[in-house]
């Protein structure tokens, strides 16, 4: 019974809560998985653990009894450590690099819950649970509040003092350039080789549209040395780069 105590007390000792965290968010129990189909005994922990594997795919919503554990992990410590983890990777990569200095070493960044956060917007819609609104989205996208991902920024510092130029690719409508522009300006992004939006005229998947614009990069000589993006359809089809990194996202899914 005695080494059954100090095996419990050494466990217990080794699970570190955030700050104003219960730890009994993660016993919340979905109803529902992707498409609203019943997962018995599926844990949101683990939902989201499927979701950022990619193994839970099209997806349209989180289930709604996860709303509280999303929330909890996107406004918490969790969500940042993560994001850290995933940026010290990349600046790793970037410091490895034999850079050409000929001004044709790029790194794509993709923008929405990359660059910029859109979880003031996602806070007041259930953070995810909610079917997305597209109206309501791009009267949040226009506002141009959109604070800079901490962890993104530092990744897109320490970029530039390398030599490596950031190229911002984004499913975000040409129609919405100078918002964006002026968004990631005033939330740090200062200066970037290209900015490439949505043309009206583009069809098809995220990924197709996303291959095609790195496509493009490599034909004029650049050189994507990295990649990062919240999505898998930022950093999976074609010309994807060196090295990619994905950074979290439990809020929605793009195909």
């Amino acid at each position: 019974m005695g080494v059954l105590v100090q095996l419990l007390f050494l466990l217990a000792s080794t699970v570190e809560l955030s700050p104003g965290i219960s730890h009994e968010i993660h016993l919340l129990r979905p109803q529902f998985g992707s498409s609203g189909h019943h997962v018995p005994g599926l844990s949101c922990l683990s939902w989201r653990l499927g979701v950022e594997t990619h193994n839970i795919i099209e997806w349209s919503t989180v289930p709604q009894a996860c709303e509280s554990y999303v929330g909890h992990y996107m406004l918490g410590d969790q969500y940042r450590k993560d994001s850290g983890v995933v940026v010290y990777e990349a600046i790793t990569h970037a410091q490895s690099l034999k850079l050409a200095g000929d001004g044709k070493d790029i790194w794509v960044f993709d923008i929405d819950e990359t660059s910029l956060s859109n979880l003031p917007y996602y806070a007041k819609h259930g953070f995810g649970v909610e079917a997305y609104n597209s109206t309501q989205f791009n009267n949040w996208i226009y506002e141009g509040k959109a604070p800079a991902l901490p962890e993104s920024l530092k990744l897109y510092k320490k970029l530039q003092s390398l030599g490596i130029k950031p190229v911002f690719i984004t499913g975000r409508p040409e129609a919405q350039r100078n918002v964006t522009a002026a968004n990631l300006q005033n939330a740090g992004y200062h200066t970037w080789e290209k900015l490439i939006l949505k043309g009206s005229s583009v069809t098809g998947t995220a990924v197709a549209y996303k291959s095609n614009e790195r496509k493009k990069l490599e034909q004029s000589g650049y050189r994507i040395v990295g990649n990062i993006g919240d999505q898998w359809s930022d950093i999976l089809g074609t010309n994807v780069g060196n090295r990619t990194f994905k950074l979290p996202d439990p809020m929605y899914y793009i195909s």
